[in-house]
């Protein structure tokens, strides 16, 4: 079987079908990245394959960091070619893991390249890639047409600026490209040096004094509000952990004022604060019928003197192992009881969880088709296992048929191949299914299944402002 041909990942023929004459031609929708806004407004083109794949990409810098290259070669001063020239020699031992399909997906699907990277071919592979990008016929604008993508969600703070996004909805971009409202610097009364830094931002940017819990919330509601005016439907929280103490307003106010006044808040206080904050910022999603994201359990920057090295995002982050379910529940239950539960999808970092988050969701659905969503296999487990783990946790206990599907949670514009990926593993589970006689080889049914899955759920599930 050839490497990466058109039925790569796809096995059973009921799959290719459903892949090739269903989920290929489907457009993207992007609901959950960190493209950078600025790019996209200014179309901007890279010189080289440094910049449209290693600036920011701290998946690669580990393999490479585990392949012994040294630092100068990753996050370093070396040249952007010798970088370049570190990861091709990288890439033969990435076998087996998800960066090498990726790898060769994007060579492919961007530049029609079908050799394979390595030491030997790094140099022609650069000059062959460096001339089409120089050339200017790729860019962030001309990919976002090429690949099809309706609209995308960036992740933003509340204290910056959204003047990048006016100006991406004055232009002429087909693509959609929204605001993700992302406040997590408000959670961290732990941190109060660098929360007090923020809260100044916020105030400046929403206008409005801090001095008090009353303050903050404020300033949080004005922006809200301006990322809606922007275009905004969805929100984004990453969690540690689960808030599941439930706390009166005095009480997350006490907190809030030693933090503001410098004192780190304890564990428990963090917690009863956050249990506060996220159901208040989960009013203001179900006022305005937003969907909120909750990326759930990651251990982060890990080692300190890397973390020192790079700052945050740099690779030093993992899977966590906290036991979230009885404060899962709690959270859960305390939004429902104060209206405060939006239609939300929970990410789960650590696979154990799966079924754990996937009969939770069950447990407050109403009304809303889908309301509660089983995220998709998130960062550790957006690759072919991780996947098929999550779609098979979602299908024994919930439905399938309502998921609203994949995001490339990517910080490259080379990244949306991913959601052939997961188009590709998606049609071949269910081709497998159909090939054994565990679902009926029926088109109608299954057709629909599969374009819900890649487009139309999310497109229902997010007030999507569409270009003419």
């Amino acid at each position: 079987m050839t490497f990466l041909d058109e039925n790569f990942l796809l096995p059973s023929a009921a799959g290719r079908r459903l892949y090739h004459e269903c989920a290929a031609q489907q457009p993207i929708l992007d609901f959950h990245n960190h493209l950078s806004p600025v790019d996209i407004a200014s179309d901007r083109k890279f010189a080289n394959l440094y910049e449209a794949w290693l600036e920011t990409d701290h998946y690669k810098w580990r393999a490479m960091r585990a392949n012994g290259i040294d630092e100068q070669y990753i996050t370093g001063d070396a040249t952007p070619y010798e970088k370049f020239a570190a990861w091709a020699e990288t890439v033969p031992y990435t076998l087996r893991n998800p960066l090498y399909h990726w790898t060769h997906l994007e060579l492919q699907r961007y530049f029609q390249i079908d050799t394979l990277l390595s030491a030997e071919t790094a140099r022609a592979i650069w000059d062959e890639t460096s001339e089409r990008l120089q050339a200017g016929d790729i860019s962030t604008g001309s990919i976002l047409k090429t690949f099809n993508v309706a609209a995308l969600c960036t992740t933003d703070d509340p204290a910056e600026s959204l003047d990048t996004h006016r100006a991406i909805a004055d232009s002429d971009l087909a693509t959609g490209v929204y605001p993700t409202f992302r406040p997590d610097w408000a959670f961290r009364v732990d941190a109060p040096e660098a929360m007090n830094s923020w809260l100044d931002k916020l105030s400046a940017r929403a206008d409005t004094p801090i001095n008090d819990l009353d303050g903050m919330l404020t300033a949080l509601k004005k922006r809200h509000d301006a990322f809606h005016e922007a275009g905004g439907r969805i929100s984004d929280h990453d969690l540690p952990r689960c808030f599941g103490h439930v706390v009166e307003g005095e009480t997350a106010a006490r907190i809030f004022s030693a933090a503001r006044s410098g004192a780190a808040a304890s564990p428990l206080e963090f917690e009863q604060f956050g249990s506060f904050l996220i159901a208040f910022l989960g009013r203001l999603d179900v006022e305005k019928g937003w969907a909120k994201q909750m990326h759930i359990g990651a251990f982060r920057n890990t080692n300190t003197r890397g973390m020192q090295q790079t700052g945050p995002d740099g690779g030093f982050d993992s899977i966590g192992d906290v036991p979230h379910g009885e404060a899962l529940c709690a959270m859960l239950d305390q939004m429902e009881q104060s209206d405060s539960l939006p239609k939300t999808i929970l990410y789960n970092l650590n696979p154990a969880d799966n079924f754990l988050f996937g009969t939770m969701i069950g447990n407050f659905q109403r009304e809303t088709p889908g309301k509660m969503q089983l995220g998709s296999g998130w960062w550790y487990l957006d690759q072919k296992e991780g996947m098929e783990w999550q779609l098979n946790a979602l299908s024994n206990l919930g439905l399938l048929r309502r998921f609203v599907g994949m995001v490339t949670d990517s910080r490259s514009f080379l990244s949306f191949p991913r959601h052939e990926y997961f188009r590709r593993v998606l049609c071949n589970l269910i081709g497998l299914d159909v090939d054994r006689g565990e679902l009926p080889n029926d088109d109608s049914l299954l057709f629909d299944l599969v374009q819900r899955v890649c487009y139309q759920n999310a497109a229902e599930y997010v007030d999507w402002q569409y270009r003419s």
